[in-house]
C-alpha cells in the first residue's frame, strides 16, 4: 500500500474508531505502530488495541500481549501479556494459543504448568501454526507435559517442516537419521537437512556436511562437505569452525593450507571447542601454520585436557614428561597420563605402565605396569603390545613366559612396529617361545630393517654375510653393514663397522664398490634388495 492510501485508510478509520468500532480501532492501532498515514507512536497503537481488545477484538488482544510481553508503548508486564493473550487465544486466535503456551511452559507471567503448555500449543498447532507444530513435536520427543512419543513427534515435525520451518525440518532429518520415531531412512535425512541447511540452519549445515565428508545418506563429496562446513562456520557455529579447520589441516575437501587450518581452530578453540582447542596445541607444538610455540601448545592442550578430551590429557603429560612449554615434573606427567588412561586412552595406558615400570612420578609397582600395558596392549596399542612381550621375556612384574612374549611381539610386528619385528627375529633364531626358523628370523629382521631399525639391519647382514636362513651374499651383507654403521654409534654400529672390516678381506673392489652404490641409494622405508 502506498502511502496515500494508509493517509486515506486512517482518514476512514478514525471517525470509524472513535465511534468505537473495534476493527477499525485495531486497522488504527496497526498504522500507528508501523508509522503508516501518521506518525509512529507505540503508545497510540496501544490505545486503539486496548480499546478493540476490550470489545473483544482477538487480533488486537494478541497484540496488545505483544505489546505488555516487550514493553512496546506501555510498561512491560508479562502478567499482563498473559491475561490479553489468553482472551485471544479463548477465541481461537492460534498466535495467542502459541504465546501462551510458551508462558506456561516458562512460568512467564504465569505459574509455569507444562501440561497447560502442552494444550495451547496443540490448539495452535491444529490451527496449522507452524511454531506450535514444532514446540509440540519437542514436547512429545522429551517427555514434556505428558508422555514421551516420538512417533507423535514425528507426526508433528513432519507438518511444520513441510511449511518451510527450518528447525523442525532438522528435527524431522534427525529423526530418519536415527530411526528414532520413524524408520531409519538416511537419504529422507538427508533430504530434510538439506531443506534446514539452504534456510541458513547451522546445525543442518554441519550435519549435512558430514554426511558428505562419510558419504551418508548423499554421495561421498568432500568439497561439498566444505561447502556446507563453511557455511555453519561462517555463522560462527564453532563445531563447524572445527570441522573446517581439519578440512584445511588434511587437505580434504580443500587445498590443503595450514595457516587456514589454524585460523579455524582459533575460532572454534575461543569458543570452548575441546578438539579445536586439542588441535590448535598441536598446530603450536608443530608449529604448523603458526609460530611453533610450546608454551601456547600447553596452553591450548589444558583447556582441552580440563574439558575431558582424552588425548589432550595425554598431550599435556607428555608436554610434562619431556619439560615442553613447562618445567619438567614427572609426578604431574603421571597425574594427566593417569586421567586420559582411565578414560581408556591406549597411548597413555602405555605411557603410564611406563611410569609405574620406571617409578618416575609415580610409585614403582611392576604389576601395576603390566595392568596398564595390557589394557592399551588389547586395544591394539603396539607399543604396549611390545612393552608386555618385553615383560614376558624378562619375567619382570609377570612369570616368565617366552610364548606370551612372542604373542605379543607378533601382534606389534604385524602392525609394523619395528622393534616388535626385531624381537620377533631373536626370537625364531634362538628358538625361545617358537620352533627355532633363521628363515622366519630372516624374514621378520628385514621388515624392521626396510624401516630403518639399526640393530634389524646388522642382523641381516649378518644372515647374508654367514647364510644363516638366507643364501650367502657378500655384496649385500656389506650393504647393510654399512647402513647399520652409518646410524648412531653405540654398540651396534660397533659391531657393523667391525663386521663390514672383515668382510672387505673376502671381498673384490668391484663387490665393495657396488655395496656401496646400493647402501648410498637406499632410502628407509623402501624394499631392501634382494638382486643387484
Amino acid at each position: 500500500m502506498k502511502a496515500r492510501d494508509y493517509s486515506t485508510a486512517v482518514r476512514i478509520c478514525r471517525p470509524l474508531a472513535e465511534r468505537g468500532d473495534a476493527g477499525a480501532q485495531y486497522n488504527l492501532g496497526i498504522c500507528f505502530r508501523l508509522g503508516k498515514g501518521v506518525k509512529q507512536s507505540n503508545e497510540e497503537a496501544v490505545k486503539w488495541w486496548h480499546k478493540a481488545a476490550e470489545q473483544g477484538h482477538a487480533g488486537a488482544q494478541y497484540n496488545l500481549g505483544v505489546a505488555y510481553q516487550k514493553g512496546e508503548g506501555v510498561q512491560q508486564s508479562d502478567e499482563e501479556a498473559v491475561k490479553w493473550f489468553r482472551k485471544a487465544a479463548e477465541q481461537g486466535d492460534a498466535k495467542a494459543q502459541y504465546n501462551l503456551g510458551y508462558a506456561y511452559g516458562t512460568g512467564q507471567g504465569v505459574r509455569q504448568n507444562r501440561e497447560e503448555a502442552v494444550k495451547w500449543f496443540r490448539k495452535a498447532a491444529e490451527q496449522g501454526d507452524a511454531g506450535a507444530q514444532y514446540t509440540l513435536g519437542r514436547a512429545y520427543d522429551e517427555g514434556i507435559g505428558g508422555p514421551q512419543n516420538h512417533e507423535e513427534a514425528v507426526k508433528w515435525f513432519r507438518k511444520a517442516a513441510e511449511q518451510g520451518l527450518a528447525d523442525a525440518q532438522f528435527k524431522l532429518g534427525h529423526a530418519y537419521g536415527t530411526g528414532q520415531g520413524v524408520r531409519q531412512d538416511r537419504e529422507e535425512a538427508a533430504k530434510w537437512f538439506h531443506k534446514a541447511a539452504e534456510q541458513g540452519h547451522a546445525w543442518s549445515q554441519v550435519i549435512l556436511g558430514a554426511m558428505y565428508d562419510e558419504g551418508i545418506g548423499v554421495p561421498q563429496n568432500h568439497e561439498e562437505a566444505v561447502k556446507w562446513f563453511r557455511k555453519a562456520a561462517e555463522q560462527g557455529f564453532a563445531d563447524a569452525q572445527y570441522k573446517l579447520g581439519r578440512a584445511y589441516g588434511t587437505g580434504q575437501g580443500v587445498r590443503q593450507n595450514r595457516e587456514e587450518a589454524a585460523k579455524w581452530y582459533r575460532k572454534a578453540a575461543e569458543q570452548g571447542h575441546a578438539w579445536a582447542q586439542n588441535n590448535l596445541g598441536s598446530a603450536y607444538a608443530r608449529g604448523e601454520g603458526v609460530p611453533q610455540n610450546h608454551g601456547e601448545a600447553v596452553k591450548w592442550y589444558r583447556k582441552a585436557a580440563e574439558q575431558g578430551v582424552a588425548a589432550s590429557q595425554y598431550n599435556v603429560g607428555v608436554s610434562y614428561e619431556k619439560g615442553e612449554g613447562v618445567p619438567q615434573n614427572h609426578e604431574e606427567a603421571a597425574k594427566w597420563f593417569r586421567k586420559a588412561a582411565e578414560q581408556g586412552f591406549a597411548p597413555a595406558q602405555n605411557k603410564l605402565g611406563y611410569c609405574c615400570f620406571r617409578g618416575e612420578g609415580v610409585p614403582q609397582n611392576r604389576e601395576e605396569a603390566i595392568k596398564w600395558w595390557r589394557r592399551a596392549a588389547d586395544q591394539g596399542h603396539a607399543g604396549a603390545q611390545l612393552n608386555l612381550g618385553v615383560a614376558y621375556d624378562r619375567g619382570e612384574g609377570v612369570p616368565q613366559n617366552h610364548g606370551e612374549a612372542v604373542k605379543w611381539y607378533r601382534k606389534a610386528a604385524e602392525q609394523g612396529y619395528a622393534e616388535a619385528q626385531y624381537r620377533l627375529g631373536i626370537a625364531y633364531v634362538v628358538g625361545r617361545g617358537v620352533p627355532q626358523s633363521y628363515e622366519e628370523a630372516v624374514k621378520w629382521y628385514r621388515k624392521a630393517a626396510e624401516q630403518g631399525l639399526a640393530s634389524a639391519q646388522h642382523n641381516v647382514g649378518y644372515a647374508y654375510h654367514h647364510g644363516k636362513g638366507i643364501a650367502p651374499d657378500k655384496v649385500l651383507a656389506y650393504m647393510l653393514y654399512s647402513l647399520a654403521a652409518s646410524q648412531e654409534a653405540g654398540p651396534v654400529s660397533a659391531s657393523a663397522i667391525n663386521n663390514r672390516k672383515n668382510l672387505e678381506e673376502e671381498m673384490t673392489a668391484a663387490e665393495i664398490a657396488k655395496a656401496k652404490e646400493l647402501a648410498a641409494k637406499w632410502k628407509p622405508g623402501t624394499p631392501l634388495p634382494t638382486s643387484y
